[in-house]
């Protein structure tokens, strides 16, 4: 989900509804991949000029570790030495703003793209206390959060290439932003 118009994802997903997007990421480092933070950089700033849409960051942690090998060739190593990056407080900020937001009737109903098993049970509550809660999950495969939420199933790939930013963001200031050149018009899985 590359360059994606978050906004006109939104009313496209609820053309009907008045909506507040809210997008959980965290800032990339440049390891492996040293151009990530540049274009992160910039599908954030094209963000900024989407008025329904605010940012929420957690962050990533990378660690040099041992992991198995799936395949080890004989009398060779089981291990190898990886780069583990993993995002940590996207699901807890989720989660928090989902539950405070349903307290505040900020909500009449909530959509959560996401396929993060954590968000189970803060689903279930906000769901059981302040309202409908659908979760479509980006990948495509039954998560549990089928049984927390009041709706599940799979975002429609078909409908991203219709909610794409223009390939030249103009900001406030007056700049523009440009899509990527890695980003021309390809629909991969993730927005780093």
């Amino acid at each position: 989900m590359r360059w994606l118009d978050l906004g006109a994802l939104a009313a496209t997903l609820r053309p009907q509804a008045s909506t507040t997007v809210r997008y959980f990421t965290a800032k990339v480092r440049p390891v492996p991949d040293p151009g990530a933070r540049t274009r992160q950089r910039l599908y954030l700033k094209a963000l900024e000029t989407i008025p329904n849409v605010t940012v929420h960051f957690g962050h990533f942690t990378t660690h040099d570790v041992r992991m198995a090998l799936v395949s080890p060739s004989p009398g060779g190593p089981n291990t190898a030495r990886v780069w583990k990056t993993e995002e940590k407080g996207s699901d807890v900020n989720i989660a928090t703003l989902l539950l405070l937001d349903g307290h505040d009737r900020l909500y009449d109903e909530a959509i959560v793209i996401s396929g993060d098993s954590d968000l189970v049970e803060p689903i279930r509550e906000a769901n059981r206390r302040f309202g409908p809660v659908h979760v479509l999950n980006p990948r495509n495969v039954h998560s549990d959060l089928a049984l927390a939420a009041t709706s599940y199933g799979p975002l429609d790939p078909a409908i991203l290439p219709r909610c794409q930013l223009p390939d030249t963001v103009r900001l406030p200031t007056g700049r523009s932003v440009r899509r990527p050149p890695a980003w021309e018009r390809s629909l991969p899985s993730t927005v780093p």
